[in-house]
This record gives structure tokens, sequence and C-alpha cells, in this order.
């Protein structure tokens, strides 16, 4: 065990730990209406909760442990064998104990399902929410991790290229969130009444912890203190300031002012964007990769959304969905060391590299929008999906969970 990779580990478990609660919470609380706040504010706390306990219950073991190429096994149910540190080496764990390594990767399967959340917000009965994330998580994210990162999964044996969850995470919750736009329907009123966030600080505050946090998210996939933490770090930082810049340029130009939501949108969009490729292209590929995936996005969350007609709420597929697609094909062309990456040897190993990045991309989105789809269906028969129209209408925060944000 190396102390000083246990540490920094440690540190971006934490790291990311603040990117849900307090970070996404807030960016999201922000984003909705006043009378919705705080519904949303206990959705994100509470799936990225029960994903932790599942994933302490069943689904580490189901997603990192010998299995077959579509998921793992159950050696390591409620974390057996996992408490004695002095055990053997795990592969992909390296020099930090096991526990930590499950510890780290328990945070991204939380926020991943936090993150869907926005696709159906301001709309969706609590209980079906918990229910939804429930299904997906057993049936979308865990498979998805086990074919991406375990040894003998699918796109890992295929050599599909993911550094800090493009695909595991982003593609996989933008298209879970779009599916449930579509599903649950759009909002009352949508279309016809403005719908602007309530509370833009609160909004930018979360954003800015995400940022923060999202170099534990990146920085800390490298599983130690060392040089490809340090690209990684850099990395995330380099192409979310070259989204924002290219979100607001375009967002100046096309609507004639720059903005604040624009500038925070940018952050997530390029953040987005560098997590599959942190590790595994250089900066001058990154500051690329947050370019391409800030303007992307500013398409993704106006002119596509306005194709796809959906009440995506909070634009988690056209910021997530987008994004990990960009971010995800891109790592395929500036990994190439003539780019500056340090993987492929040679600019003619490019296609081979975007065919497989590509199928992974096309897999996780049809894999997790089928399950989406099935889960959402589950929850609505058991326990209704959508509150009614009048509790919609005097908002989620009173009405399901008895309390207000503010007092007037």
């Amino acid at each position: 065990m190396d102390k000083a990779d246990l540490a920094w580990v440690s540190i971006s478990t934490v790291l990311v730990l603040l990117m849900v609660v307090p970070g996404l919470a807030l960016f999201y609380g922000g984003l909705v209406r006043a009378k919705n706040v705080l519904s949303v504010l206990i959705q994100v706390v509470s799936t990225f909760s029960l994903a932790i306990v599942i994933w302490f219950v069943y689904g580490y073991s189901l997603a990192f442990t010998k299995g077959n190429a579509v998921i793992g096994g159950f050696t390591r149910v409620l974390f057996s064998g996992m408490l004695d540190l002095s055990n053997a080496k795990y592969e992909l764990a390296g020099t930090i104990p096991e526990l930590s390594f499950a510890a780290f990767q328990a945070t991204f399967a939380g926020i991943t399902c936090a993150l869907i959340v926005g696709g159906f917000a301001e709309r969706a009965k609590y209980s079906a929410v918990m229910l939804f994330t429930a299904i997906w998580l057993t049936f979308a994210y865990i498979p998805i991790a086990h074919m991406v990162w375990s040894p003998g999964g699918w796109l890992f044996v295929r050599g599909a290229l993911d550094f800090a969850g493009g695909t595991v995470v982003h593609i996989n919750a933008g298209i879970a969130g779009l599916v449930g736009a579509y599903f649950i329907g759009k909002r009352v009123g949508y279309g016809r009444e403005a719908m602007q966030p309530h509370n833009l600080p609160m909004a930018m505050i979360g954003a800015a912890l995400l940022w923060v946090g999202w170099f534990g998210f990146n920085a800390g996939s490298a599983l130690g203190a060392n040089e490809t933490a340090a690209l990684a770090f850099f990395n995330t930082m380099v192409a979310t300031a070259g989204a924002i810049l290219a979100w607001l340029l375009i967002e100046w130009k096309y609507k004639g002012k720059p903005s604040l939501l624009g500038s925070i949108s940018g952050a997530v969009a390029g953040l987005v964007g560098i997590t599959p490729a942190a590790g595994l292209v250089g900066p001058g590929g990154a500051l690329l990769i947050g370019l391409i995936a800030g303007a992307a996005c500013v398409w993704g969350v106006n002119g596509l959304k306005r194709m796809l007609r959906a009440d995506d709420s909070l634009d988690v597929f056209g910021i997530h969905g987008i994004g990990g697609i960009v971010g995800a094909l891109l790592t395929g062309i500036f990994n190439a060391k003539p780019l500056g990456g340090p993987g492929l040897d040679t600019v003619g190993a490019i296609p081979h590299q975007l065919w497989v990045q590509f199928e992974g991309v096309m897999i996780t989105l049809v894999w997790s929008a089928v399950v989406a789809w099935v889960a959402y269906f589950v929850a609505d028969k058991v326990c209704g999906l959508r509150v009614s129209p009048d509790v919609e209408r005097e908002g989620l925060d009173i009405n399901s969970h008895g309390e207000t944000a503010y007092h007037y």
C-alpha cells in the first residue's frame, strides 16, 4: 500500500461527495422554481444515498468482480472479504486498499443516479423516483460499469477508453433523464409560462462546487498520486475554462448578451466533455475537447432540445448526454501520441479506436434507454410516477415534503 495514493484517493472520494452534496443539489435547486427547490434537493440527496447503500449490498460486487462480459459475480456482496485491509492485492485498486477503491466507485454510482433527477424535475413523485433509482442502478449503471471498467467486461476487452465516466456516468445518466422527460410528459404550462431559474446565485455556487469536486472525480480516477493524476488535474482545469468561453462567445453572438446561466452551463459541459479523456489526452487536446463540448452543448440545450420536443427540465441530456458523447469520441482521437496524447502510437490507429469509442457510446445509449423505460414503467405502475396537476401547480415542496424554502 502507498500512503500517498491512499490519501489522494480518500480526498478524491470526499471531493466527489462534495460534487453531489452540496454541489449538484444547489446547482439543480437554483435552476428550478422556488416552489420546487426542496423537492429537488431531497431527490438528489436521497438517490445518492440509496445508491451508496445498494453499492455496498450488491452493486460493487456485480460491477467489479469476475463474472461474464456483461455482469460480475457475488463474491463481494456486503463487501465480503474486503474488511481485512491486508488481504491480497486487488487488480484494479493498485496501491490502495480495495475498500478505498470500492468507496471511491460508490460515489460515482451515487452521482450518476442523482444526475437523472434533472430530467423530470418539478413533477415526479418522490416514491417513484426512489423505486426508479433502485431498478435503474441495478440493471443499467452496474452492467455498464462492469462492461467498461472491469477486466473481462465487454467494452473493456474491446479497448474502449473512458478514464473517469464519460459513458458510464454522463451518457448513461443523460439518456435516462431524456427517457424520463418523455415518459413523464411536459410540466404543466411548459412552453406557455415562464419557468426561469429561481436563484441563479445558488446555481452558481453549486456549479463552482461541481468544478472543485470534479478534480477528485477526474484526477482521483488515476487511483494514485502520480503523473496521470497531475495530467487529469490540469486537463480538468483548462477544458472547463475553454468550454465556458466557447459557450459565452456563442451565446453573446446569437443572443446578444453573455449570461451567468450560460457560463455555469458551459462549465458543466466542459467538465463532462473532459471526463472520459482526463488522463488520456494532452493539455492541447483537453482544451480543444472543452471548446468543442461547450459549443456542442449550446446546441444540445437549444436546437436539439427543440427538435426532440422533450421537457428535459435541467438539460440532463443536452449537457451530460451530448457532452459525454463528444468527449467519448474525441478521446479516441486526442489519445494519439502525434496529437499530444499518451496512448495510440500513430494517427493511423485513430479510426479503429474511434469506432470502439462509438460502439461504447451506442451500447450505453441503447442499454440505458431500454432499462430506463422499463424502470419508469414499473415505478409508474407501482407508485404513480407523476404528481397531480393541482399538486404540480402549487409546488412539490409543500405537498410532497411539508416544507417551504422561503417564507414571505
